[in-house]
């Protein structure tokens, strides 16, 4: 199981990705939403915003999200550290499950570039 480090760790690495893409990466992480991660075998969730391309401001509370985020996120930190890492494919995961991602259908439809 991922530790509450690791998971960190892995949004940081993820932050740093989509600061350095471009194209249409770049263009599809250039939303300004909310957005929170919650890890369901740690319980928290980790908040922060996306925003000029990246994933700003992050910050952990225990527990399930305070506030509805306009893009939400859930999945077990190994699932986090595996999707950073390219290990596990995020259109599989999401479609088996084991990744929910809810968002509104235009913020989908621009997300779609990233997974």
């Amino acid at each position: 199981m991922a530790t509450l480090d690791q998971c960190r760790a892995a949004l940081d690495r993820l932050a740093q990705n989509l600061s350095s893409a471009d194209g249409k990466v770049r263009g599809a992480a250039a939303l300004d939403r909310s957005l929170s991660c919650r890890i369901t075998d740690l319980d928290v969730t980790f908040l922060g915003r996306l925003a000029q391309g990246s994933i700003q401001d992050v910050t952990c509370v225990p527990g399930p999200p305070p506030d509805k985020a306009e893009i939400r996120l859930s999945m077990t930190g190994d699932d986090l550290v595996a999707l950073v890492d390219g290990q596990l494919n995020f259109a599989r995961a999401w479609g088996s499950g084991r990744v929910k991602l809810e968002a509104g259908l235009r913020d989908l439809l621009r997300l779609r570039t990233l997974l």
